[in-house]
């Protein structure tokens, strides 16, 4: 008798029990896994679990609620490699993709495994995918968070600091090479040391949602570099993890919080619900397209087998299906629950805002948003605008948001170019943006005060070129804004030229002591501190290279505007004035033994008329912020009593002299800040009356001390 051949056995199929709706995704509770889909168009379901040598073993998923197609497996343990296969109708035309040939990803995904290799059966009906694409990665839940606690800082003491993952760390020399780019460098001593001596109290990180590699990028042998093409809404980038093995993506993301809320600092997401990886209709099938078209995405009205494009990448997120707003909250409170975030920036927020085509500011997601116990008790940030036509919202947004205020980069960029008749417009930005944020309920807080962000030139090319120079993207130098309010101070680029690399640092200096004393919320980007440079290019989306990464070695150059940056950052912090929690009353002057918390006067010391205001020059003002007279007491109840202080703004390319006003306001001044000078450091006393010369396009703070 021949003994049987064993060695092709297969093994026996899993065991499987009907498991539970809910929670979505793949839920590991000690003992075993859950997992649960939502798909309403499907007809069948397979659960797919392949093994390290990429053998496939599917599941039928029998039980379904609801649409919600759920089995518990109790031989699934962490580092568990999976996908959904979907069978249901193949329709484009009616919005309909289902194709059980593709290994489709879950969207509750925590976290991913493999890459995309660009293989035809990504985008082609009927191709087996499963070896050209990611698989999801059950996860590790438990973490030892020890005492970690968010700080929870009012935003008026916030200063952001806008970074990215691997461009922060890539370079630093103090981090270990096998750690740069990643979560666990950011959380190395030496970046947090450094963010805490600058005086940042929020790193606000580029999106860390797990995305995916542009195929035509790829192929012109570039990369997405920002990362705004999501599709893994609850799990953190695999690449940006030290770690290689499966899953472990997730504590070391972790780590790094509970590193950074032990210092202080809180960590802000830059989140994309407004659109997913797949792109448009002839884009690839890795995930929502294959589960449920038309329940993810908005579809065009007579066209299905189309996508709206709200964001310019090929698709919307359908924000009106009550599955797909599950997703974007779940998402949430996971990152806020679970992996401790305290913050969300929202990327081109108006598209969540559409119920059908307008931007209704009482749309569903709103609603959700409002009343939700935990992600209403976070930061939210938008960015009030998207591509579709009304989308530019600005001051529109609901009263528990803050905002990205595209406002206050352009007029403070006008201003201090030069641009006539400025002075209103760069007033009503200083004190807050009382105009777009007070009528919803707002506070000063509501403006996220910005000139620099990651789109864009960087605060050096700010001042170094009147022109883009994306020419390393491939597209002609036609892709990125062309009209940057940008001046490069008489020569085009980098120049040996003593004069206008002096003005150069000098206009950084302006800029840089403009948010850190303008009312609001200041948001700075990453490596702006130093000086660093993108050779012109304002849209580095695709460049993962040095061109885009933070160079370290700048920071000895660069040493007097890291000083600098710090003694304004420190200004700030030291003195509520510059960071009041209500805007100004600007009442008169002198109403019995009250005097007023602002005021406007000329060089000349005298109150701002109406005239002045419409003045076609334009280019100088100066601001008292009377510290005794702040109103509103801080988040302890305690009245603050503060220093006042006598800002004068001098545009003009020459030198001009201000006079200093009366007693009334102060019987003497220090110099507190002169932008004309390298780390800002000044000295001096000014009596009252005394004029005090200004040096062409600068700023001079001046303390009350008598």
């Amino acid at each position: 008798m021949v003994a049987p051949d064993t060695s092709k056995t297969e093994p026996p199929p899993p065991a499987v029990w009907p498991g539970t709706a809910y929670p979505l995704g793949a839920t590991y509770d000690g003992a075993g896994t859950n997992f649960s889909v939502f798909s309403e168009v499907a007809e069948k379901v397979e659960l797919c679990l392949i093994a390290k040598d990429g053998v496939e073993t599917r599941v039928p998923v029998e039980e379904v609620d609801s649409f919600v197609w759920h089995a518990y497996l109790p031989s699934v343990v962490p580092g568990q490699r999976y996908g959904w296969r979907i069978h249901g109708p193949y329709d484009p035309d009616a919005g309909l993709r289902c194709d059980p040939s593709k290994l489709l990803l879950d969207p509750y995904g925590k976290a991913f495994d493999g890459v995309f290799d660009g293989d035809s059966s990504l985008t082609t009906y009927g191709e087996d995918s499963i070896h050209h694409t990611m698989s999801t990665v059950v996860i590790n839940p438990f973490f030892d968070w020890q005492s970690d606690r968010a700080p929870k800082r009012p935003y008026h003491e916030t200063i952001i600091y806008e970074a990215h993952v691997k461009g922060l760390t890539m370079t630093h020399p103090g981090i270990p090479a096998d750690l740069r780019g990643t979560y666990a460098g950011l959380a190395h001593p030496v970046v947090i040391d450094y963010l805490k001596e600058l005086g940042i109290t929020a790193i606000e990180l580029m999106p860390v949602h797990q995305f995916m590699q542009d195929q035509t990028l790829v192929d012109q042998g570039l990369r997405n570099y920002w990362g705004y093409n999501s599709f893994g809404f609850l799990a953190p980038h695999n690449e940006y993890a030290s770690a290689r093995k499966p899953g472990a993506t997730v504590s070391e993301f972790k780590a790094m919080v509970r590193a950074l809320h032990a210092e202080g600092i809180e960590v802000i997401l830059d989140v994309v619900y407004n659109h997913t990886a797949e792109g448009n209709h002839e884009g690839p099938t890795i995930c929502f397209r294959g589960i449920d078209n038309a329940a993810y995405y908005r579809l065009v009205d007579g066209d299905a087998a189309k996508y709206m494009d709200y964001t310019g990448t090929g698709n919307s997120l359908n924000v009106r299906h009550p599955h797909t707003l599950q997703l974007i909250m779940d998402s949430l409170r996971y990152w806020v629950l679970e992996m401790h975030v305290d913050g969300f920036r929202f990327d081109l927020a108006s598209t969540l805002a559409r119920e059908l085509h307008d931007v209704d500011k009482l749309s569903a997601f709103f609603d959700l948003v409002q009343q939700d116990p935990v992600v209403s008790q976070v930061k939210l940030i938008a960015e009030p605008w998207d591509v579709g036509e009304g989308g530019y919202q600005v001051g529109n947004f609901p009263g528990l948001w803050t905002e990205w205020n595209g406002k206050y980069r352009d007029t403070v960029r006008d201003y201090w170019r030069g641009e006539p008749a400025t002075l209103g417009e760069f007033a009503s930005r200083l004190t807050g943006s009382s105009d777009l944020y007070e009528a919803t309920g707002r506070r000063p807080g509501a403006s996220i005060n910005f000139v620099i962000a990651h789109d864009g030139f960087t605060l050096r090319d700010l001042v170094s070129y009147n022109e883009k120079h994306n020419e390393a993207n491939g597209e002609d130098n036609k892709d990125g804004e062309s009209h940057n309010r940008s001046w490069n101070c008489g020569v085009e680029g980098p120049t040996d030229d003593p004069e206008i690399l002096e003005l150069r640092a000098r206009q950084s200096r302006n800029i840089l002591a403009t948010l850190m004393l303008s009312q609001g919320t200041p948001m700075l980007a990453h490596g702006d501190e130093f000086g660093r440079t993108q050779n012109g290019n304002n849209n580095v989306y695709c460049q993962d290279s040095p061109l885009a990464w933070m160079d370290w070695t700048m920071l000895e150059s660069g040493a007097d505007l890291v000083e600098f940056t710090r003694n304004v950052i420190a200004l700030r912090r030291k003195h509520p004035v510059f960071r009041r929690r209500r805007f100004f009353e600007g009442k008169p002057i002198r109403t019995g033994e009250q005097s007023r918390d602002i005021a406007w006067l000329t060089p000349a010391g005298e109150e701002m008329t109406l005239e002045d205001w419409d003045s076609g020059f334009g280019k100088s003002l100066a601001v008292f912020l009377n510290g005794n007279g702040i109103a509103a007491p801080n988040h302890r109840g305690e009245r603050v009593l503060d220093d006042s202080f006598l800002l004068c703004f001098n545009a003009y390319h020459e030198e001009l002299r201000f006079e200093t006003p009366d007693s009334v306001y102060a019987s003497q001044w220090s110099v507190e800040l002169d932008t004309a000078l390298p780390t800002g450091k000044g000295t001096g006393t000014i009596v009252a009356g005394e004029a005090v010369n200004v040096a062409g396009r600068s700023l001079l703070v001046l303390r009350r001390t008598a």
